[in-house]
Order: C-alpha cells, then structure tokens, then sequence
C-alpha cells in the first residue's frame, strides 16, 4: 500500500504530462486549450515540480488574462491601419506591401463603420493575376466588434471558434478606439513576438545635443519619464505620444506643425492624411 503511494508521488498523472509535451513541442497549443484548462494543467505541473518557473509564470499571466481588458491590449486607433471603401485599388496594395499586416478593417462611408475585414490573401492573388475588374465589397470578412470592455481571455476563446484573428474594438458610444489580434493576447502570455516585419528600436533616440526623433506609437507614460514631465500628463486621455499631439491640436497634425509643453516644442516630421508616425522634440 506504502509503495503504491509512494508510485503516485513519483509519478505524476499522465494527462498533464500528455499536455505538457504538446505544449513545449509547440507553445501554440494553448491557442487550442481554454484559459481555464491551461491554468489548472499548468498550476497542477508547478504543484509537483515537474515544470520550471518559466511556465508557472505563464500560468500567473494567463490567470491574469482574465481580468485583463481589451483596451488595456489593444493597439489604439491613431496605429491602426485601416482601408476605406471607395480607395483606389493601387493605393490599398501600396499600404498592403508597405504594412506588411495580414488583415485590415475595411471602414464604410461613416468613419466608424467597419463595413468588414480585407484579408491580403484574399486581394493579391487578384492583382498578381491582373485582375482589375472585382468589387472590394466581395471580398470581405464578416468584422468581430467588441466593446473595450471585453475580457481579454473571453475574445481569445471566440478567435478560437470563429477562427478571426483580429477584432476591432469600439467604446460605449459605438465610436472606434483600437484592434486587437490574437497575437496581442498570446504576447500577454508568452511575451513578444516578433516576425520579419518587426524592427526592433528605440523610440526616442537623441539625435543631437538637446534634440530627439521619437516614434509617435510611444506610450504616453515613456515620454513623461524619459522627459521627465509633470505626470499631470497622464491625467489626458491618450496612450500615445501621437496621440496627445492630436489631443492638444485638436485636429489630425501635418507635417510641420508644432506644440509645446513645458521646456520641450514637439514638431511633427513624418504622417499622413491618417496617423503621425514621427516627431522631432527639442529641448527650449
């Protein structure tokens, strides 16, 4: 009796270790498994030390997941590449190649209709072929929109059952705030992830005595600290650099217009009719 007990001491139940293959052999496979089954597995693993402090932390964050909002997650609106009905095909495929994403929300004719989901995959065989005569309409997906409110391990069982990928996300007045893909879950997971497109560097680079380039996608937190900054800043209502610009112009910035807060002047040097992508900060 002794040694049977013994037995099951050293040897854990073979569900979890079952589990626990598939899930070192392909860390993906909790794409597959609700929250809740990779949480128990993973907690079950760590209580009979057979697995290191890497997955009980994985554990931890997946717990985490399930008070974890999608507009704490989700990449904000002035980042979000998007297509309108009505642009000319050669300008969608411009923005396509020069995003390099796999999935676009297509916006109607009010600026927050999303009138579906454009897939690249579903376009560029069409002009790799020189077919020039197809309605963009067609080619959609049926969008995922959800509230800001929405849990994040919530939206990563519905991308499960209706294989989507992506969802855009609108506030309690129906206006749109931000995306969210399944990769931006699984990074709260298993951290960043990174792919052929992404280029790692810095966001705010001093490019002379004074003088910085910074990314406009930076976090509105990293500018105060970096700049040290009264943290009444964060009081505005913005994640992003590019963001509080907009906010306190009060309309989309061009190329070339400027503002000042406190001994810095920020002046706008790379956008397009739809975002900031980069500003110059100098120091007054």
């Amino acid at each position: 009796m002794n040694q049977k007990s013994e037995n099951e001491d050293v040897h854990p139940p073979s569900g979890i270790i079952y589990k626990l293959k598939k899930y070192f052999k392909n860390p993906f496979f909790i794409k597959t498994q609700s929250v809740s089954e990779v949480t128990d597995f993973l907690k079950d693993a760590v209580d009979l030390n057979i697995i290191d402090k890497e997955a009980e932390s994985i554990a931890n964050k997946a717990i985490r997941l399930g008070k974890t909002t999608v507009k704490e997650i989700m990449v904000p609106k002035v980042d979000m590449v998007t297509v309108s009905l009505g642009e000319e095909t050669d300008i969608i495929i411009d923005r396509i190649i020069e995003s390099g994403h796999s999935r676009y929300p297509v916006i109607g004719n009010e600026r927050d209709d999303v009138a579906g989901i454009l897939l690249a995959k579903d376009i560029l065989p069409k002009i790799v072929n020189g077919e020039a005569d197809f309605n963009l309409l067609d080619m959609l997906r049926e969008p995922n929109v959800v509230p800001e409110t929405k849990k994040a391990d919530s939206l990563l069982e519905e991308f499960k059952t209706d294989k989507s990928h992506l969802a855009v996300v609108i506030d309690e007045y129906g206006t749109i705030c931000g995306l969210v893909t399944i990769e931006d879950i699984l990074e709260e997971l298993v951290g960043e992830i990174e792919d052929e497109h992404d280029i790692e560097e810095d966001d705010i680079v001093e490019i002379s005595k004074g003088t910085f380039s910074a990314d406009a996608k930076v976090e509105i937190e990293e500018f105060v600290e970096f700049f040290n900054l009264n943290t009444d800043l964060l009081e505005i209502d913005t994640e992003t650099l590019g963001g509080f610009v907009i906010n306190q112009l009060g309309v989309l910035p061009k190329v070339g217009d400027k503002i000042e807060i406190d001994n810095l002047t920020i002046k706008v040097t790379h956008a397009d009719d739809r975002k900031i992508d980069k500003v110059l900060i100098t120091k007054n």
